[in-house]
């Protein structure tokens, strides 16, 4: 056993005696870095009410296209990509808590843009902004709220992490009903700036203290979170400061997380999730139904009532369950709404709409508005399926199954992967309806829903109610 592995797989933190610890003020930091999340989730859901507000504006404001739309709503990924980048370099040498406050910035300065905007140009550029601001959220929130939570919590903490998302995309299309497109950037300045007053009264982790040998504010910092510092095991000096070095992947202790790692963000992304998020009111024009902005708010309803649940029963059922009930109920969901274009193709054009709350006909002239709720139906239920397990779970994992001393390095390569894989899926996926027709593009999700099981039961380990310390060790075999 190597000294880092000693170090890796003794607990940092242990709570006073054998008893759960009964501080609170843990909920309120995890709230407070959870505004992270929201942010980015509101940045998600801006382009969808946004778009056709902007579609429809008058000069001099910047007006898009087919083209520059789908650049409008795929730039925030690429922004994304490079904030994972810079979140891992920043979290292992600033600081978890640093690391969210400095977020906040480019999360303003890109919503600031985005109003000041008289051109197309300058929308992008508030655009990549906010999406740098995701990737770094979305990358040191999971971390952050992992390190100070107890395991008992962990789920439940870190699953709030894709329920401030979902609630951060609803809040995006409830306003896109009576906000144009400028005063919803303006709205966007809100959680970011909201956050940026709450996490300067929070602490830093512990565990990232400790690594750092500041004992004495590791100390403050478990008193404050759990109100005690009392039963803790040091660790030895030196070896948290090794950093990674490529010749550690052949260790199973890093390449296996590393493999589970970015196989998680590429599923949760080939599943197809952000391209119907994205074009979420396109989707369900495309299955005849009159009013899409409400369609789809009840699928941001639901998507943030399910997230919900997942956060609730996290720590009892456990991460394995919910992610292959999730795959399952994906696999039949995505299969179903291909069935529904499969059946629909060639039938009357989109100009003959079914209003969303309409009485279903069963008249045989009113057949395709029947078929219109199995649209409704299958994806409600692929929302469901994916916030229960597919949402929150791959975000929670990451933040639990690297060794401290490479969590810097190895979740910024996770979320690097994931939002490469949302810009390739959310750009090419209106060309992949066209060639693939919306059927194939949806049975060929289905696909990777399956893939996506068999992957979770052959190599997910459940981390339910183990220490950070544990799951390290099983990685490494002992």
């Amino acid at each position: 056993m190597t000294p880092e592995d000693q170090v890796e797989t003794q607990p940092l933190l242990r709570p006073p005696g054998v008893s759960v610890p009964r501080g609170r003020r843990v909920f309120l930091a995890a709230f407070a870095a959870a505004l992270g999340p929201l942010s980015f989730g509101f940045a998600l859901g801006y382009s969808s009410p946004a778009i056709p507000s902007l579609r429809r504006a008058a000069p001099p404001a910047p007006r898009l296209d087919d083209a520059t739309a789908s650049w409008f709503g795929a730039v925030v990924t690429l922004g994304a990509a490079a904030g994972g980048v810079l979140g891992g370099w920043l979290v292992d040498r600033a600081g978890r808590k640093l690391s969210l406050l400095f977020c906040t910035v480019p999360f303003v300065t890109g919503f600031a843009v985005i109003t000041a905007a008289q051109d197309v140009w300058t929308l992008l550029g508030g655009r990549i902004l906010t999406g740098l601001a995701c990737g770094i959220a979305s990358l040191v929130a999971p971390v952050y709220i992992s390190e100070i939570a107890y395991p008992e919590v962990r789920g439940l903490l870190g699953s709030c992490v894709q329920l401030m998302v979902v609630i951060g995309i609803l809040l995006a299309y409830v306003a896109g009903w009576v906000l144009d497109w400028r005063w919803l950037a303006v709205l966007g300045c809100v959680p970011p700036s909201f956050m940026l007053l709450l996490m300067c009264c929070m602490p830093e982790t512990p565990r990232f203290l400790l690594t750092q040998l500041q004992r004495r504010e590791a100390a403050a910092a478990a008193q404050f979170l759990w109100g005690s510092e009392q039963g803790w095991e040091e660790p030895p000096v030196g070896a948290e400061h090794q950093g990674f070095h490529l010749a550690q992947l052949r260790r199973p202790g890093i390449y296996k997380p590393f493999t589970i790692g970015i196989l998680l963000m590429v599923f949760q992304q080939l599943s197809g999730i952000n391209a119907v998020m994205f074009y979420a009111e396109t989707i369900f024009e495309e299955a005849k139904l009159k009013d899409s902005s409400l369609a789809s708010v009840v699928v941001g309803v639901i998507q943030v009532l399910f997230t919900a649940m997942a956060a609730v029963i996290m720590d009892r059922a456990g991460r394995r369950l919910l992610l292959a009930l999730s795959g399952v109920v994906m696999v039949f969901s995505s299969s179903a709404f291909g069935a529904y274009f499969k059946l629909t193709q060639g039938g009357p054009s989109n100009s003959s709409h079914t209003d969303l709350l309409a009485p279903i006909s069963m008249e045989p002239a009113d057949a395709s508005a029947g078929l219109a709720w199995l649209a409704v139906g299958s994806m409600c239920l692929f929302i469901a399926g994916f916030a229960v397990g597919w949402g929150p779970i791959p975000w929670l994992l990451m933040s639990e199954i690297f060794p401290l001393h490479i969590k810097g390095v190895a979740t910024g390569v996770c979320v690097l992967t994931n939002w490469l894989m949302a810009f390739l899926v959310t750009k090419e996926f209106s060309s992949l309806m066209e060639v693939l027709r919306p059927y194939g593009a949806f049975w060929l999700a289905s696909a990777f829903c399956i893939l996506s099981v068999l992957f979770t039961l052959s190599c997910v380990p459940e981390t339910k109610g183990k220490t950070l310390e544990q799951i390290t060790a099983h990685f490494e075999g002992r």
